[in-house]
């Protein structure tokens, strides 16, 4: 592939995102997008759940499976090595969009939260989770995260430097601030029906499933990792004051 294709493969890959992103906002929200979590059900309940499940199985095993380093290895014999990431977001998009179009909602309410305030309440705690998502991103570096930083020296012919280990800001608090966006999101609804339920407990079992392959990575190629895992938590942050040890780390 030329600089030039790979260049604008990374920008195209970079903006399906951002339709994507755009688009999960009303999708999970509920509102403002052609199909959503809850509705109506439109066919047997047990077509249903296993179309769902399939759905969210097929995107667990493509965004865990492709950011193992073994499958970038892989990956990386067919094409420039600074394809891989927008590679990477491209199918992470396209795993999403089959979610979005082909989900089965089947009905039910678990909770509807009528009171007013409580509402917009609800709603802004939910837009915040999508807020905090996206800061998080730029925390740890938002442009290699989704691959324009390394189309972008590839195109300038200079070598990528991967990032380094720190802990800014809000990694200083919990080790995964970003999923905690994500729980956030998943979560935040003043009406929860029993697909938006289904959807919030299976993607909340698949980041925790997540973190343990992601940590078991970032151990490897970061010794210091395993000390920061000792004394950050995971998800909720501590009461009690941080170890002088981690204070150092940044």
């Amino acid at each position: 592939m030329s600089r030039v294709l790979v260049v604008l493969y990374g920008v195209v890959s970079y903006g399906v995102f951002l339709g994507v992103f755009l688009y999960a906002v009303g999708f999970i929200g509920g509102f403002g997008a052609p199909t959503l979590l809850d509705g109506a059900q439109r066919a047997p309940f047990g077509h249903v759940i296993m179309v769902d499940f399939a759905l969210l199985g097929g995107f667990a095993v493509q965004h865990s499976g492709m950011a193992r380093p073994a499958f970038k290895r892989w990956l990386t014999r067919f094409m420039p090595e600074a394809a891989e990431r927008p590679t990477y977001v491209l199918m992470t998009c396209v795993a999403l969009i089959a979610l979005f179009a082909f989900w089965q909602p089947f009905g039910g309410m678990v909770w509807d939260v009528t009171d007013p305030n409580a509402r917009v309440a609800l709603y802004a705690l939910y837009g915040f989770g999508w807020a905090l998502l996206l800061y998080c991103t730029f925390l740890i570096d938002h442009f290699d995260l989704f691959g324009l930083k390394q189309v972008w020296r590839f195109f300038t012919g200079k070598a990528y430097q991967p990032p380094q280990f720190r802990t800014p800001m809000l990694y200083r608090l919990v080790r995964h601030p970003l999923y905690v966006g994500w729980l956030i999101i998943f979560w935040a609804t003043p009406t929860m029906g029993f697909a938006h339920l289904f959807f919030a407990v299976a993607t909340t079992a698949y980041i925790l499933i997540a973190i343990q392959l992601e940590e078991r990575d970032l151990k490897a190629m970061h010794p210091e990792y395993a000390e920061y895992k000792r004394t950050t938590p995971m998800l909720i942050p501590r009461l009690t004051p941080k170890p002088e040890s981690l204070r150092r780390i940044a």
